[in-house]
C-alpha cells in the first residue's frame, strides 16, 4: 500500500488553482462515458491548452475505478477538474472508500492506475469525517 498524500486544497507548493469544475458521477452503466464527455467539454471551457486526450484517458479510468471498486451505497462519486497557475490540470476523483483493494487480476483488468502513472503524477489522500473516503489526483502537464 503506497502512502498517503496529504495537501492542502488549492496549492501545490506555489502552483494555485485558477479555474475548476466539478461534477457527480452517478454509478450508472453510463458514467464513464458520460465523464469522458463532460471532460471534454468542461477542458475547452476552463482553457487548458494541455493534451486533453490524455486528460480524457485519466477521467475515465479513476472513473471506472470509483463506480466498479469503491462505490456504497447513498455516496456517489465527484469529479474535480483544476487548471493550475503553471498549466498544469489536476483531474481529481473523490470516492467514498478510504482505501485501494486489492487489484483486478487477469487479462481484463488491473492495467488503469499504471496507465495513469504514464501520463501523469498520481497521488491520493484521504478525506476526513463527515467526507469520508479518498480522493485519487492525477497531475497533468500543460
Amino acid at each position: 500500500m503506497r502512502t498517503p498524500l496529504v495537501q492542502t486544497p488549492g496549492t501545490v507548493g506555489d502552483d494555485a488553482v485558477l479555474r475548476e469544475w466539478s461534477t457527480a458521477c452517478d454509478p450508472t452503466p453510463s458514467a464513464v462515458a458520460l465523464a469522458r464527455t463532460r471532460t471534454r467539454t468542461q477542458l475547452t471551457v476552463l482553457g487548458w491548452t494541455g493534451d486533453v486526450e490524455d486528460a480524457v484517458l485519466v477521467v475515465s479510468e479513476l472513473v471506472t475505478n470509483a463506480v466498479r471498486h469503491a462505490y456504497v451505497a447513498g455516496h456517489v462519486p465527484w469529479l474535480r477538474l483544476a487548471v493550475l497557475e503553471s498549466g498544469g490540470l489536476w483531474v481529481d476523483v473523490s470516492d467514498a472508500v478510504a482505501g485501494f483493494g486489492p487489484g483486478a487480476k487477469g487479462e481484463e483488468g488491473g492495467r488503469g492506475l499504471q496507465l495513469v502513472r504514464n501520463l501523469g503524477r498520481l497521488s491520493w489522500f484521504l478525506r476526513a469525517e463527515p467526507q469520508c473516503g479518498k480522493t485519487v489526483r492525477v497531475h497533468l502537464l500543460p
